[in-house]
């Protein structure tokens, strides 16, 4: 668990019921399902076990049972959850309008929480939780599990450390081909808005807290700062359904120093995929493919240099390549592994940290800060769309 060496040191777990972490799932769809399924598999290692289960559909709601073995107490409504008085923790993976009410609620409850990105509709409601955590004095753990990934916090280490010199920029882009859509029983359409909410105004704001979330997040966590401005554009260019919200955007977030953040994100085209890449003035770092780059790489084996050598007596003197032509030896350099351990499950890490957390009774606070700035600077990028203005933080929601 490399995320031992990095948040608090170690803490053992202990085996008796009266060590045990209790935990309840609200939201049972593609996300809490699998939250689900990352906790039952480290049950009994750490003395963990999901006690409770809630969704408002029937179809999550039947699953969420037979996912348990119908060993844990089934809700439809989980304000009777959190009434519950052995109740350590709960998990909210839930449609992001939700997100606030939930959370404070169990906060009120004195249970912790582990709440999915991004964690509110509104930066009113990102304050109100994390206000609402300090108060209470319990656990708020935003699901940004590439912070437990140990290729990123091995990364992030050759960042902090100078290995790519003075950062210069960070771009990031996340693409798909896909409509976001999901079927709706055609006997009932008015269940239309709770399956695809992803893809409604008042409920979500579509690929800014879904995907870009997470990239934000990671930019601030490269640069140790927060952005001071952001500007953007999107627009509904290609999935023209009915949908409120954009499906391409792209943003600049500035900070202090002069460093830029470019972030963009479309479903219509998958081609780049997802990438974060990391830019100093002596290398760059690609996060997501696990590889670093020298902007002076290794000197290459000898029988290359004779071939390049070969290459430039041959075509050098071709009008229509000229010297331009001959190979260089850059092309040849594909970087080096950030980490050997990229195999480890990011998300399964962030469940044991969460769980650690509970039994020790607290979490790092970065941990808190990290996702309360990614949640305000992805919704005030949206409000920077929407106005075509340049948008800074607020006051009042400094921290």
């Amino acid at each position: 668990m490399p995320w031992l060496n990095v948040f608090n040191g170690s803490s053992a777990s202990g085996k008796s019921p009266s060590d045990r972490v209790r935990l309840g799932i609200i939201g049972v769809g593609d996300r809490g399902t699998a939250l689900l399924l990352n906790i039952k598999s480290i049950a009994e290692i750490l003395n963990v076990e999901v006690a409770a289960v809630c969704d408002d559909y029937v179809p999550h709601y039947q699953r969420a049972i037979e996912l348990t073995e119908g060993k844990a107490k089934a809700f439809y409504d989980y304000r009777q959850m959190l009434e519950m008085k052995d109740l350590d923790g709960v998990v909210i993976a839930t449609p992001l309008h939700e997100h606030a009410r939930m959370t404070v609620d169990a906060f009120r409850s004195n249970i912790h929480v582990f709440c999915e990105k991004a964690m509110a509709r509104t930066i009113k409601d990102v304050r109100r939780m994390y206000e609402t955590s300090l108060q209470t004095k319990r656990i708020l753990h935003i699901g940004l599990q590439r912070m437990f990934s140990p290729v990123y916090l091995e990364g992030m280490e050759k960042i902090h450390r100078g290995d790519l010199g003075q950062i210069t920029q960070v771009r990031a882009y996340w693409h798909r081909n896909n409509n976001w859509r999901r079927p709706v029983p055609a006997d009932k359409p008015e269940l239309e808005k709770k399956i695809n909410w992803r893809l409604y105004d008042d409920i979500s704001a579509g690929l800014l807290t879904e995907l870009s979330s997470h990239q934000i997040q990671i930019a601030n966590w490269a640069l140790q700062s927060q952005p001071v401005s952001v500007m953007g554009s999107g627009s509904i260019n290609f999935w023209k359904d009915g949908r409120e919200v954009y499906d391409n955007i792209a943003c600049i977030f500035s900070y202090a120093d002069g460093t830029q953040f470019l972030c963009d994100s479309l479903i219509s085209n998958r081609h780049h995929g997802i990438e974060e890449k990391v830019l100093g003035n002596n290398g760059m770092i690609t996060l997501e493919t696990n590889k670093m780059y020298s902007e002076k790489p290794p000197s290459p084996p000898a029988i290359l240099r004779l071939i390049n050598d070969i290459e430039k007596d041959i075509f050098e003197t071709i009008p229509i390549g000229g010297a331009s032509w001959i190979p260089e030896t850059a092309v040849q350099y594909t970087g080096e592994f950030i980490t050997s351990r990229y195999r480890m499950d990011e998300t399964k890490l962030q469940m044991e940290a969460f769980v650690k957390y509970i039994r020790q009774g607290e979490a790092p606070k970065e941990l808190a800060e990290q996702g309360y700035h990614a949640s305000l600077w992805c919704l005030l990028a949206e409000n920077a769309i929407k106005s075509g203005k340049v948008v800074t933080l607020p006051k009042g929601y400094e921290i």
